[in-house]
């Protein structure tokens, strides 16, 4: 068990506890923090604090015991999946929005490790030594598309160096409010946690964070924002990563002032703005706000197989919900 203290100063004094622990450990969120309150993991002078709500008081020492972790032993389960390609040495699946990839807080079960392990019972090697697929990277739990997974140790290796040299062609295609200009580019910047909300990535100054490259180009562009403003309510966008970092696209589209539409976190408002009036129009800037996810979609994968040494390309359409929004946005 590790045990988080700090002393509040004065300018700290009266700041809510939770928020003031939250605040002081980069590794502990206002939630985490909250629940670990409410459960008595709490003291002040060794007496107990169970109230997240209580204000802190300057000069006193408030200790926060953080449990061990404990282990996740990911289990089976009969999860369909669609298989796009696989042999021996590797799968490739389209992943579904709203399906995590690896098991973590708030996601311990559905998630695609969990599939594959049901999937691939009695055929994998192993990973290190564990009976496991190997991940060797992810997309967002709703971003869909493809994610190629390894089934032995060799392969994972060699996916692994592919993706280190940049030598996977990964083509997402994405639906931002408005069109990036130029209309085709390449951001180049280094990423990394937003100062300003630790739940967020951002574009920040080069040499601190990691450097991020995508290249993109809007393949088609829909309507207009006003009457008198000639700039598409909408695009089409094809995203090409050399570097996979968080929340790459989403936060390099933002960048552009072009945000995904339905993105949560890295958009200020949902669906988009458009001129318009009538049954088009409605039907258009509806089905966009009611998007419940970022969209966005890995659309292919392409790589030489590190074992084989043939080519593999693989490519998925639109899932429903987008195709659904480029219908509409194209009657516009």
């Amino acid at each position: 068990m590790t045990v988080l203290s700090a002393i509040p100063d004065n300018a700290e004094a009266g700041t809510r506890l939770d928020r003031f622990l939250a605040e002081k450990f980069d590794t502990l969120s206002r939630s985490r923090a909250k629940t670990l309150i409410k459960d008595g993991q709490c003291k002040m002078a060794g007496a107990l604090m169970d109230d997240p709500r209580h204000s802190v008081v300057a000069g006193r020492e408030y200790a926060l015991e953080m449990p061990d972790p404990v282990a996740a032993l990911p289990q089976p389960e009969d999860i369909p999946l669609d298989v796009l390609f696989e042999d021996e040495h590797l799968i490739l699946v389209n992943k579904p929005a709203g399906m995590a990839v690896h098991p973590a807080p708030g996601s311990w079960q559905g998630t695609l490790v969990n599939a594959l392990l049901h999937h691939c019972a009695g055929n994998l090697p192993g990973i290190g030594g564990v009976e496991r697929p190997g991940i060797v990277h992810r997309i967002d739990k709703d971003t869909t598309g493809v994610l190629v997974v390894a089934k032995t140790e060799a392969t994972h290796q060699g996916l692994a160096g592919l993706f280190k040299t940049h030598d996977i062609d990964r083509k997402y295609l994405a639906l931002t409010r408005g069109a990036p200009r130029p209309l085709a580019g390449t951001v180049e910047s280094d990423i990394a946690r937003s100062p300003h909300d630790r739940k967020k990535m951002a574009v920040v100054p080069d040499g601190e964070g990691r450097h991020a490259v995508t290249h993109y180009k809007a393949l088609k562009q829909f309507g207009l924002i006003a009457k008198a403003d000639m700039r598409p309510a909408a695009a089409l966008v094809e995203c090409r990563l050399e570097t996979g970092r968080t929340h790459q696209i989403r936060v390099h589209m933002a960048h552009l002032g072009t945000p995904l539409i339905g993105d949560p976190v890295y958009g200020r408002h949902r669906g988009i703005k458009a001129f318009g009036s009538g049954e088009v129009f409605d039907d258009a800037t509806q089905k966009a706000r009611k998007l419940t996810r970022q969209a966005l979609h890995a659309a292919s994968l392409g790589f030489v197989h590190p074992v084989t040494k043939e080519d593999v390309f693989v490519e998925t359409p639109l899932p429903d919900d987008m195709a659904g929004i480029v219908a509409a946005l194209e009657r516009l």
